[in-house]
């Protein structure tokens, strides 16, 4: 399940081939057979999207992949209940959905966001790494979740139209960071067999 935010919707783009969602699944259908949702929403925080998927039917999911936080810096979330509303919401996708791995990513560069203004980039940018530190710590209390770190430069030509939203290229690097972490989580036959030839293995 790829679950969060415009950036999971892939807002920024035209098609979902071009979004995180089809780049994602294309990537891993060369080595697994998939099965796969997404549940997205422009303007979702972490609050309103714990609330969607705890209206959801019950489902199972090795793998999810968690796009939340811009929002939640943008509306000023204070932090302490944004940490603790991702604390419910990871439990609600073990207990629910049955995820076996979690998956999520830091939260972008927003201080170097060229469309939004000074001094508001400033303090937004100063927020979002606040933030972005705060959660860092607080996940390295659950080893089930991977937290990918994209050091993408913020070249327009790799960004949407808006200046906000991530373009194809990007979401491109981020299916194939994730692609690789599962990868890593969820050997395929085909990445076990060939793990096995070069170590000699069988």
């Amino acid at each position: 399940m790829i679950l969060g935010d415009s950036s999971a919707a892939g807002v920024g783009v035209e098609t979902q081939d071009q979004a995180l969602s089809g780049q994602l699944a294309r990537a891993l259908s060369v080595d697994y057979a998939l099965d796969w949702t997404l549940v997205a929403k422009t303007g979702a925080t972490t609050a309103s999207t714990l609330e969607h998927v705890q209206r959801r039917d019950p489902a199972t999911y090795d793998v999810v992949v968690l796009a939340i936080g811009v929002n939640d810096v943008t509306r000023s979330v204070p932090l302490r209940r944004w940490l603790a509303m991702h604390g419910t919401l990871l439990s609600v996708l073990r207990k629910k959905f049955g995820a076996k791995r979690i998956y999520t990513t830091a939260l972008p560069p927003m201080g170097r966001f060229p469309v939004l203004p000074q001094p508001l980039r400033h303090v937004i940018g100063l927020t979002a790494s606040r933030y972005d530190v705060a959660m860092a710590g607080f996940l390295s209390d659950h080893p089930d979740v991977t937290r990918l770190q994209l050091d993408l430069p913020l070249d327009p030509a790799l960004m949407a139209s808006d200046g906000f939203h991530p373009g194809s290229e990007v979401y491109r690097i981020w299916a194939e960071h994730l692609a690789a972490a599962i990868r890593t989580d969820f050997p395929s036959a085909t990445t076990a067999s060939n793990n096995a030839q070069e170590t000699g293995g069988k």
